[in-house]
């Protein structure tokens, strides 16, 4: 079954709202725009219900089908914000927010939602609740955890929940995914050292924190390379380093601050417990002190089994056997992970074939993807929901 014949029709309106909110790009929170674009579209085409301010400033509309006997509600995520990126290409849609544009196709996300709520709003043939979820602040915000402890999931008897994003490097129109550990909890730490300043010439008489920083930034990677098991995977990068502002002084406090990537719990346990004991005994080898201080922000989003076998199940509805259940692990966060630790779900990778990569100031979403991605959508609600 390919793409669904009425939403190929509408497939230019929904390339128009793409551009708009590609043109009217916002971070994290601040997505008001967006977000009323996004609720009044929903109250055009006659969704049941739709709720602003949720996780601060998401939406959530709710779609009941023709027959509700199932009892079931099937929950569909896209996210809205945008990057601090200064868009580098000319294009008619191109970002009016100086250092703000959508590098990561969160204005795509949302579209294609848009789309499939119209279409699902329209024909309702499926038995049972969809809810979509608008949700902020996947950048960094964990938005998606906001929405998740404000109750979200109880309120709206939420039973499952999909996601979907778009993916650069996969072939056009080719979904992807796996069962299991597929991207990896995203945390950030805070090194903070405190040595003895002093006059750059006579360094005798002091302890240096750019040197103890420097062998603490490389100490770390021991803990990669040998406390951790060669077949898991972990990234712990030092991304800042900052000490000092004179040349001729050598600095009494030095900050570093980093990244730490990993696919399981037990290994995200590990790397915090190690990093503590290198960061301190390290620094105390020089005669200073050290402290870490680790921030566990996205945990790792692991896709339950047989609600992974279904999403590839609907995804092959749309292209056939162009489904890849076994796409590699990255080392990439993503906040929908919350919303899978709430509930059963999966997400999936929609390729867009050779594009310019995510986050960067070339990128851009390709409207040509957008008939699947709703299609994907649509047949993902009637396909869990049938309407008998």
């Amino acid at each position: 079954m390919p793409i669904v014949n009425r939403i190929a029709e509408f497939h230019q309106d929904v390339t128009a709202w793409r551009r708009d909110i590609h043109a009217h790009p916002e971070l994290q929170f601040d997505v008001h725009r967006t977000a009323a674009l996004v609720a009044e579209k929903l109250k055009q085409f006659g969704v049941d219900e739709v709720v602003t301010g949720i996780g601060r400033t998401g939406v959530v509309g709710v779609i009941h089908g023709r027959k509700t006997n199932s009892g079931k509600t099937i929950g569909l995520r896209a996210d809205m914000d945008a990057l601090p990126i200064q868009e580098a290409v000319e294009r008619p849609h191109k970002s009016t927010t100086p250092g703000v544009m959508h590098a990561c196709g969160h204005d795509g996300h949302t579209a294609m939602l848009l789309g499939a709520a119209r279409y699902l709003a329209e024909t309702r043939n499926f038995d049972g609740t969809a809810v979509l979820i608008f949700q902020p602040a996947e950048e960094g915000g964990g938005g998606g955890r906001v929405m998740v402890e404000e109750g979200m999931m109880e309120r709206f008897s939420i039973d499952e929940v999909y996601g979907m994003h778009n993916a650069p490097g996969i072939p056009f129109g080719q979904f992807a995914l796996r069962s299991g550990s597929m991207m990896a909890a995203a945390d950030m730490f805070v090194i903070d050292i405190e040595g003895v300043g002093g006059h750059a010439a006579r360094p005798q008489r002091c302890i240096d924190t750019t040197l103890v920083g420097a062998h603490i930034m490389t100490a770390l990677q021991s803990v990669v390379s040998r406390s951790v098991d060669p077949v898991e995977a972990a990234v712990i990068s030092v991304t800042t380093f900052k000490a000092g502002d004179a040349f001729n002084v050598i600095p009494q406090t030095a900050r570093l601050t980093g990244t730490a990537r990993t696919l399981s719990p037990q290994v995200r346990d590990l790397l915090e417990e190690r990093m503590a004991q290198v960061v301190e005994n390290t620094a105390a080898a020089f005669g200073a002190k050290a402290t870490l201080d680790y921030q566990r922000h996205y945990p790792v989003l692991s896709n339950h089994a047989r609600e992974a076998g279904f999403a590839a199940e609907v995804a092959r509805q749309i292209v056939g056997e162009r489904v890849d259940t076994e796409t590699p692990q990255v080392m990439g966060g993503e906040d929908f992970a919350f919303m899978l630790e709430a509930r059963p779900g999966a997400f999936i990778y929609l390729g867009q074939g050779d594009t310019q990569y995510l986050h960067h100031p070339e990128y851009d979403f390709d409207d040509e993807i957008i008939p699947i991605g709703c299609s994907y959508w649509a047949r993902l609600v009637e396909t869990a929901l049938p309407a008998g």
